[in-house]
């Protein structure tokens, strides 16, 4: 039972107990801070003047106040403002080369104030820090326990962002979600008019000249100012209402209050539900307050028709387009459950449909309007009289045939008829005549469990028929000789009559509950496959299977086409499998899709299709269609299965809507890291390349204009450094192709049995002139067994890891290579004496294009050296790790440790030796 069906329960009872959900509200509210927003219409009312002032009204008191960040952007009365308070010194962030300064959480967390005072609550922090936003930081701090003051402009907020860019033509990026002025304790209206607002404009007290005369021909109007205004008053103004009804509902008051206008529309079946929901759109408008459609569900809504049934729902529906809250409570007494709902929740005004019935049923049934009037009290009643045309249409497609006349619940019924017949014969000498009436009247119970209410009350005349004439005297006629068998008959019919209607609205209910729970278990099991399902194959196979399984249909689901913005659609799923369209079905089809409107077989539109087409909404949003289609005649779907299908519509669109954000997020992703990659490629070309380029263009140039007046010895110097700054070059390239090929998949190591000595000996001789200022020693145990890799490929893994040890290893230093087998692996290791992995890079620095903090002795790179060791490591079936040797030895300098699998060595020579004896 939820918190409002509580409620009604405990004032129909008479007890006025506090909501639940209030007093938990209330007891988080004791354990957080406090949060009091200075709320203004626009920059400049004096927003962080009043926060300072009232901090220091408290500050004078005593309490322990603090600035954790305060902007006064030059103006010197409130800076002055800002003397005495204890100021939490900022946060220092590097943001591609500049300094930003933000507020410091952590500081301020341990500092642990009282209050602190947080300026511009809508504002964004440096990348880097905690919080993306600084309200963030704000929930963070309350949820310590810090009360916090803080300024926010009515533009930021979050649900308003749409109408201030209306009103203003400019969209505002900073904001923050509606909730924060939800949850907060107070809420202070800073306002000036807006001729004193543009008089300091005009002074410079807010922008400097130039900006501030830009700001009052656009942003700063006077009917700008004045719209903004009215903003801020009336988001206060919910905020407000909103704790009045908390305060209420904590503390069991029963309302209304006046303090401001709520409006409650009731719904009902009838046809003047759309006429209601109007009008209360219209009085809410007038009122500008917030309405709510509320439907009072009792034990008669199982005999209700499916077309009164979907006219409940089609009036909800049009409840929630117009922007009402819906409300659905189950109940007993309709008009004492309203008054209740009203009172709980503060509702002043009560709209309701004049009564339609007969004068005799409002004598008998009475009148839910006439007994809301009379139990109103204080609230206003509003009586609306509508008419047929005023109704919506209750559903898409044309209503289903009645079901066909059958005889055979009748016949039945006169079987347990003849049953009761021969128990009563068989009675008739032991007992009264009157008694046997019983015996009837099980079989006329009997039929309203099996059959229903009609054959049950065919069963109530027959039997009473039968009773007459066969067992009450005189025998074999309809007349009856004493009153006391004229009562007896009498009250047999109207027992009769009573217990079948009583019996079969029990045996109704009892298929409806039984249907419900079906239809809830179907539901139910829908949503799990949709939570676990990850692709989109996945969500449209479970769609088109359920919606198959619970209406008995076929179906398929169309989907716009990639790459064609959404003008054609094509079938993508179909149970049974079926993924062709006849030409009429096809354009039913694209009309569904590009009018968000039913099409196709028994619709209004293109009804000679095969197939009903039915948009997926999500939201206002239509992302596919689904078509429906069976063997039998006439419509596909009753309204039953209508309401059905839109609940599995539902879940399946926002299942394939939240597939296709995961997709977008995805390539967003890629999208990201390919121009991560791209930019860091565009860098090592532009720098790393170009700088050996520009070496052997020089010394070339150099070359041919002085070749025949340079010495020998510079002539042998140039062209050793065209050859060196030429295999530098041939380096970077080979390693931007390396890459790539371990990025396309198309990496196939060739591999075969070697000596790991010999690798590392053809490796180092390769590496001698980047090697020639360091020293090397090799330690390769000499009982090694053969490896079976790739030698080119584990060469140049070598290679790149001597080259990355020169290049971050000082000259005169020592370079190790050792090799020994430990627990069933080849390690391989090479360390060096530099200054090792920064702490947190040791798995980051195997990433494509990332180079550590490098020195100016360093040389320059592409970053890719060590990717590449990664990834060809990796396709030998090995694996490469990097540390520090402090770790190992407590020396400096970086360690990296190949580790190769003994086991392909092993069966690769068991293999050859099987083939040698074989021969």
């Amino acid at each position: 039972m939820n918190d409002d069906s509580q409620l009604q329960e405990s004032m129909r009872n008479g007890d006025n107990r506090p909501s639940p959900d209030a007093l938990l509200a209330k007891a988080e509210q004791e354990t957080r801070g406090r949060l009091k927003i200075f709320l203004g219409a626009a920059p400049g009312v004096g927003k962080t003047y009043e926060m300072l002032m009232s901090g220091r009204s408290l500050l004078t008191d005593g309490e322990d106040v603090v600035i954790g960040v305060v902007e006064t952007h030059g103006r010197q009365e409130t800076q002055a403002l800002t003397e005495g308070y204890e100021i939490i010194p900022r946060a220092r962030v590097d943001y591609k080369g500049h300094v930003l300064e933000e507020m410091d959480l952590d500081a301020v967390l341990a500092r642990r104030p009282k209050l602190v005072l947080v300026d511009e609550l809508a504002h964004t922090n440096a990348p880097g820090s905690r919080h993306p936003k600084r309200y963030l930081d704000v929930e963070e701090l309350l949820a310590n326990g810090i009360d916090v003051y803080t300024t926010l402009n009515i533009q930021h907020v979050e649900s308003l962002n749409d109408v201030v860019a209306q009103i203003t033509r400019i969209r505002v990026r900073e904001t923050v979600p509606d909730s924060i002025i939800d949850r907060a304790d107070d809420i202070e209206i800073v306002d000036i008019t807006p001729e004193d607002l543009i008089k300091r404009l005009k002074e410079g007290k807010v922008y400097l000249p130039k900006t501030a005369k830009r700001a009052t021909q656009n942003y700063f109007s006077a009917g700008n100012l004045t719209a903004l205004r009215e903003l801020a008053l009336r988001r206060t103004a919910q905020r407000v209402d909103d704790q009045l009804l908390s305060h209420m509902q904590a503390n069991a008051i029963s309302g209304p209050w006046s303090a401001g206008e709520r409006v409650l529309v009731c719904i009902d079946e009838q046809p003047h539900g759309a006429a209601l929901i109007r009008y209360a759109r219209r009085q809410a408008d007038r009122l500008r307050t917030p309405w709510t459609a509320l439907y009072v569900e009792t034990s008669r809504a199982a005999t209700l028709s499916e077309e009164e049934k979907d006219r409940i729902a089609a009036t909800s529906r049009l409840a929630e387009q117009l922007g009402g809250e819906i409300i659905t409570l189950t109940g007993h007494d309709v008009a004492q459950d309203i008054i209740n709902y009203a009172l709980a929740h503060n509702f002043s005004h009560i709209v309701i449909g004049k009564p339609n019935k007969p004068r005799l049923r409002k004598i008998f049934e009475g009148s839910v309007s006439h007994d809301l009037i009379r139990k109103a009290g204080n609230l206003s009643i509003h009586i609306i009289s509508g008419s047929q045309q005023d109704a919506v249409p209750v559903r898409q497609v044309a209503t289903a045939e009645e079901k066909a006349f059958s005889l055979r619940p009748y016949l039945m019924s006169l079987g347990y008829i003849a049953i009761a017949l021969v128990v009563g014969t068989l009675l008739d000498h032991v007992l009264d005549v009157r008694n046997i009436a019983l015996v009837f009247l099980m079989a006329v119970l009997a039929t309203a469990v099996a059959s229903g209410l009609r054959p049950a009350l065919f069963a109530s005349l027959v039997s009473a028929f039968a009773f007459n004439f066969l067992f009450l005297p005189p025998l074999y006629t309809l007349h009856i000789a004493g009153p006391e068998s004229v009562i007896a008959l009498a009250f047999f019919i109207c027992v009769a009559l009573v217990a079948s209607n009583l019996t079969a609205r029990v045996q109704r209910q009892a298929v409806a509950a039984r249907n419900r729970a079906r239809t809830t278990e179907g539901l139910y099991q829908f949503s799990k496959k949709l939570a676990v399902a990850g692709t989109l194959e996945d969500v449209l196979w479970a769609t088109v299977y359920q919606i198959a399984a619970m209406l008995k249909v076929r179906v398929v689901v169309l989907l716009p086409d990639e790459g064609t913005a959404n003008t054609s659609i094509s079938v993508r799923a179909g149970y049974p499998p079926d993924d062709t369209l006849a030409d009429a079905d096809i354009a039913a089809a694209r009309w569904a899709w590009e009018h968000d409107h039913a099409a196709g077989r028994g619709a209004d539109t293109l009804p000679g299709a095969k197939r009903l087409y039915l948009p997926l909404r999500t939201g206002g949003d239509t992302i596919g269609v689904v078509g429906l289609d069976d063997d039998r005649q006439g419509p596909i779907l009753t309204p039953e299965q209508q309401r059905l299908f839109d609940a599995l519509a539902e879940q399946a669109a926002l299942a394939i809507a939240r597939i296709q954000l995961v997709d977008d997020l995805d390539r967003a992703q890629l999208a990201v890291e390919a121009d991560r990659l791209r930019s860091a490629l565009l860098t090592s070309i532009s720098h790393d390349l170009k700088t050996p380029l520009a070496a052997i263009l020089g010394a070339a140039d150099t070359l041919k204009s002085y070749s025949g007046s340079l010495p020998d010895e510079d002539r042998a110097e140039l062209l050793t450094t065209v050859v060196d700054e030429s295999e530098r070059l041939n380096r970077f390239i080979a390693n931007l192709l390396d890459m790539t090929r371990i990025e396309s998949g198309a990496m196939q190591p060739n591999k075969s049995l070697h000596y790991l000595g010999d690798i590392v000996g053809s490796a180092l001789k390769r590496a001698a002139k980047i090697l020639q200022h360091h020293r090397v020693e090799t330690d390769i145990a000499a009982d090694l067994p053969m490896l079976k890799l790739d030698p080119v490929l584990f060469e140049q893994v070598l290679f790149n890891l001597l080259d990355n040890a020169a290049k971050y290893a000082p000259e005169g230093s020592l370079v190790q290579i050792s090799g020994q087998v430990e627990q069933g692996d080849i390690v391989l290791r090479i360390s060096d004496e530099g200054a090792g992995i920064p702490v947190g890079d040791e798995m980051r620095i195997f990433d494509s294009f990332y180079r550590v903090r490098k020195t100016d002795q360093v040389r320059a790179g592409t970053g890719l050296g060590l990717a590449i060791c990664k990834g060809f490591t990796e396709a030998m079936g090995g694996t490469i790790t990097a540390a520090n040797r402090s770790d190992y030895s407590g020396h400096s300098g970086a360690v990296f440790t190949i580790r190769l699998p003994l086991s392909s060595c092993a069966e690769m020579i068991s293999g050859t030796e099987e083939g040698l004896s074989s021969q």
